[in-house]
Order: structure tokens, then sequence, then C-alpha cells
């Protein structure tokens, strides 16, 4: 018999918040994470606003030797497997670490660290380059300092497969435990590159919006006026269970995985393909896998950046499966309010969707207010509003091609 699969907590650091419950009161209120960078001095870039976590402490995660240590993406990473382990009730003891594995993506990984100390090289020589950089730079460290730090030793590694990397990490997860190799798996994703060296290389790609002067209103997914996507960083963690395991131990079960597929556009190293084949494919198989229609889903939480190409392909491949605005569930992009956190995206998303089932809300897409006529479903224009949500859909596809999709259905009380 097939093992079935429930989430049992949630932890999340982002733009609109240090945990899940700010996450959410930020999402209902329709707010922006947006805002001028303070990362670093941004005069005389292209774009000099970003999707930032503010008033974050990683000595609330870790000890002051290992923050200072490690990247700010592995801070993160830890920070938010701290509340997901903590909401989930979920202790990890002699008994059970050998069962609980750990698999926190990225996309870029340590790309802070690796900056500092290429200065550093620059500057003042090989000798003085930090012994810990390799450790805090490679993308498999948020998983390496979790599992340290939690004691899991169970199956744990790092997906990176751009921003579709934690979508990987919880689908693959999810199929960990379906194989009997886990009773348990912390699964997310981290991304902290709101850097000199990030902003300027998605610049030079043309991927950033330039709305400098109206940063809170930049990303504005499916809109007419859409120029881009906009940097955000962050992490989120879901915890993943085999359902007989969680209901031995009497966990709060939020919700059961029910599907999960992986596909490649084989097209181009940054955009989707133009039929968008690769995202119908995707949605299909996740259906298919879960045993349900198209008219079972409730809600999508679209991939949907703010990029001119990529909207318009994703609101028709969503209309191939589901039939045009009359049939179709509806749609949001959370990027609108927390920016895209790359390799982070599909976590903080998953969370978001999961959330929205768990409180009857439809999360909003805000500045949306000249809709594009290529973009033509419902996408929840700026604000929330009540919905029953028994199944949530969300996507995620990321440069190169890959393209994931993740399938959550409400689990009975």
């Amino acid at each position: 018999m097939e093992r079935r699969v429930v989430v049992t907590g949630m932890g999340a650091v982002s733009p609109l918040g240090l945990s899940v419950p700010e996450l959410w009161q930020g999402i209902v209120e329709a707010r922006s994470g947006v805002g001028p960078i303070t990362h670093f001095d941004a005069t005389g870039f292209e774009t000099r606003f970003a999707a930032e976590v503010k008033g974050f402490d990683p000595t609330l995660a870790l000890d002051r030797k290992e923050a200072r240590r490690t990247d700010r993406f592995v801070q993160l990473a830890v920070a938010a497997t701290r509340e997901a382990l903590r909401t989930s009730e979920l202790a990890i003891t002699a008994a059970n670490r050998d069962e609980v594995g750990v698999f926190i993506a990225s996309g870029i990984g340590g790309i802070a660290t690796l900056s500092e100390q290429l200065e550093v090289l620059r500057s003042r020589g090989p000798g003085r380059v930090s012994p810990f950089l390799i450790p805090a730079m490679i993308t498999n460290l948020a998983a390496g300092q979790v599992s340290i730090s939690t004691g899991a030793r169970g199956p744990s590694y790092c997906i990176t497969s751009a921003c579709a990397s934690s979508a990987h990490a919880i689908g693959e997860a999810a199929e960990t435990i379906r194989r009997g190799w886990a009773r348990a798996v912390i699964a997310g994703g981290s991304e902290a590159s709101i850097t000199p060296i990030g902003v300027a290389g998605f610049n030079a790609m043309r991927a950033l919006s330039t709305a400098n002067d109206r940063p809170a209103t930049a990303s504005r997914p499916f809109d007419a006026d859409r120029d881009g996507f906009v940097m955000g960083e962050g992490a989120a963690v879901l915890i993943l269970e085999d359902l007989e395991y969680a209901e031995a131990r009497g966990a709060r079960i939020l919700a059961e995985i029910v599907g999960y597929a992986a596909t490649s556009d084989a097209y181009h190293i940054s955009n989707l393909a133009e039929d968008g084949e690769g995202v119908v494919r995707a949605i299909r198989l996740t259906l298919q896998r879960a045993g349900l229609q198209p008219a079972d889903v409730d809600y999508i939480n679209a991939h949907a950046t703010g990029t001119p190409a990529g909207d318009p392909v994703e609101s028709a491949a969503i209309k191939a499966v589901f039939g045009g605005r009359a049939s179709a569930p509806p749609v949001s992009a959370s990027k609108s309010q927390l920016g895209h956190l790359l390799g982070a995206a599909g976590a903080i998303e998953a969370v978001v969707s999961l959330l929205a089932m768990q409180h009857g809300v439809l999360p909003p897409t805000i500045n949306l207010r000249r809709p594009d006529p290529a973009c033509d479903l419902d996408y929840v224009p700026n604000q929330p509003r009540p919905a029953d949500l028994q199944v949530v859909m969300s996507n995620s596809f990321g440069f190169g091609g890959h393209n994931v999709c993740l399938l959550f259905r409400r689990y009975p009380a």
C-alpha cells in the first residue's frame, strides 16, 4: 500500500515578516514587502529596490560563532526550520533521528559570502581568504546545517533547479516518504541573493523591474505595465510525514500532499517554451497522479514572476488544462507581495497556498491595475476574498526549463 504524506508544520522568514503568522497577516492585508535596497549602496544600479527580510537576527537561530561562520541563506533556513518543527511538535530524538530527512533547496546559495571573500582575495591576498568560504557558499550547506542543528540523520541533500528548487525539494521529499526511506522530512528552500553581483547580474539579463520611482508597486504579475520581477529573499520549510507516523504521535495535520510532477521544456536557458507545453504536462501529470480532475482544484498559486514573456505563457497553460475564466479556478501571484525568492519561491508559495486553504481565504494579486488582455483569468485582484478551498495547486518554474507542480488537499479534522 502506498504511503500517504501529510504536512504537520510550517516555518517562514519572509519580506512580510519573520514567522508564518506575520507572513499571513501581510498577505491578508495586501501589503507589499518591497522597498529600497538597504543591504548595500545601490546607487548607480538600474534596479535599486528589492523584497528584503527586515529585522532578522541570526543569533536567535544559531549561536554567535555559527552565525559568524554561515551565510545568510543558511541562517534563514535554520530559523524557518525551527518554527516548522515547533509548530509540528516533532521532536527529533535518538529513537527517530535516522528516519528524519532534510531536503533544503537553494538556487544560488552563499553568493554574499563568495562576493565578500572575492574582495578579500583581491585586496588582501589568498592567505586572508576565510577557511569558512566554501562551507558558507555551497548550496547544500543549508540542508547540512539544518541536519547538524536538529540531529536529523535520514536522507539529506540540496536540489538546485533555479526557481523551481524548493518545489522540487518538497515533491521529492514526499516521494522519499512514499518509498519508505524516511518517516518525516524537513523540506523547503532558502535564498539570500540581494547582493551587488546578484542585482547586477539579473539587470544584465533585463530580468528585473526598474520601476525605481514606485518600488512597492513594481512587482505586478499579469498587469499590462509589468516590466520584470523583483528580487526577494527568505526561507520556508514544511514538515512532511508519513500519515501513519503523524497519526501515531498525535500530530495536528495541516494538509495532505496528493500530487507532484516535474517536467522540462528542453527549450531555452531562461524563457518558458512559448506554447507552455512543459507546464501543461506538469499540471496534467500532477492531477493524474492525485487521481483528481481539473474541476477538483479550487485555487492555483501561480509562478507568475511579472515578466512580460512569462505570465501569458502560464495563463495559457492554465487555460489549456482548466478552460477559460468561467471554468478555471482563481489564480493569484504571491510574488506581487513577496517579490521573487528564487530558489525559495516554491516553498514560500506552498506555505501561502496551505495557509489559504487553512483560513478559507484567496490570497490577492496586488498591483493589478491594468490587466493584460493576454492574461484573462480571475487573478483575485488587489484584495483577498473568502473561499472554501479543498484542493490547492502551486506552480514553480526555473531557468533551464524546469517545471514543478504541487497539489495539496485539505485533511479532514
